[in-house]
């Protein structure tokens, strides 16, 4: 009987748990490390451990791992959180696989489209300069570079905007009369919290079939659309009529990502557009956000 692949998930947040259901589904062994243990799915075994303590964690695993998953969260929205989460987290644990003598077959690192600072729409692939202008980015470049210099087979996967159930902050905002700027348009990117999880379980299925993997996939559904079309689809479902009385909201940043790669190495996403993602989301009685980066 061939034995299930061992995963770790590293930063076992919203993102992490979906996917460790999803191959807990696929018979694979699943552990979870994060603060809380208490909120892992049933079946993930647990590893408490805080990634920004440089303390390798009791219950980390001591025998093979095929896969690692590192998805952190910033504990705090500034320079220095995002530095101890990506950077100085990313660091630890490799430490911990070197201390156990581990070899990962692949390991797989959740970044962000921030790493992106294009600003007039413009197409963006994996081709595409990563030039960030905001420390998030700079920072998640940083650790991208720390993982793919490292012993072990890497990909990157760049997420951005991902929403889903819990995730509240468009919605809130269109229910105040969120005003966006609609000249020159401001295009955003999104991935439903399903489709992330179900991006990175279809990467690690397929490294463990044997297919070749490269170092970077950008994770986003098929249609970038500018922020006012999101808003206004949404203000019709919603039967919001008021406007806010502060003017037009100008975010920064603008940029089409593509997930031709993804694509054409088998994976599609189950919510193609932001219409069906959160009008099903709408229909569930969720409610979805979708921050665009």
């Amino acid at each position: 009987m061939a034995v299930a692949p061992s995963l770790l998930i590293a930063g076992c947040g919203d993102v992490g748990c979906r996917l460790a259901r999803r191959l807990l589904a696929q018979g694979w062994s699943v552990h979870g490390l994060r603060r809380t243990v208490a909120a892992l799915p049933a079946g993930v075994r647990p590893v408490a451990a805080d990634l920004e303590c440089a303390e390798r964690p009791a219950a980390w695993p001591s025998g093979a791992l095929d896969y690692l998953v590192y998805c952190a969260a910033a504990s705090e929205s500034s320079e220095a959180g995002y530095r101890a989460a990506y950077v100085e987290g990313l660091r630890h644990v490799l430490g911990w696989l070197r201390q156990c003598r581990q070899s990962p077959r692949r390991v797989l690192f959740v970044s962000s489209t921030s790493v992106y600072g294009q600003q007039n729409g413009e197409w963006v692939d994996e081709q595409s300069a990563a030039a960030p202008d905001g420390y998030s980015g700079r920072i998640l470049l940083e650790a991208e570079q720390l993982l793919l210099g490292s012993e072990w087979p890497a990909s990157v996967v760049r997420l951005s905007g991902i929403y889903g159930p819990g995730r509240s902050w468009l919605l809130n905002q269109v229910r105040q009369g969120y005003r966006v700027a609609s000249e020159p348009p401001l295009y955003g990117n999104r991935i439903h919290a399903e489709d992330a999880a179900g991006l990175l379980a279809f990467l690690l299925q397929a490294a463990q079939r044997g297919q070749a993997l490269e170092d970077l996939y950008i994770g986003v559904d098929d249609c970038p659309a500018p922020l006012h079309e999101v808003v206004a689809w949404l203000r019709e479902r919603l039967g919001v009529t008021g406007w806010a009385a502060a003017a037009s909201v100008r975010r920064a940043g603008s940029k089409r990502c593509s997930n031709a790669r993804a694509r054409a190495l088998g994976w599609a996403p189950q919510y193609a557009d932001y219409r069906q993602g959160y009008a099903a989301l709408l229909a569930a009685g969720q409610e979805p956000a979708g921050l665009n980066r």
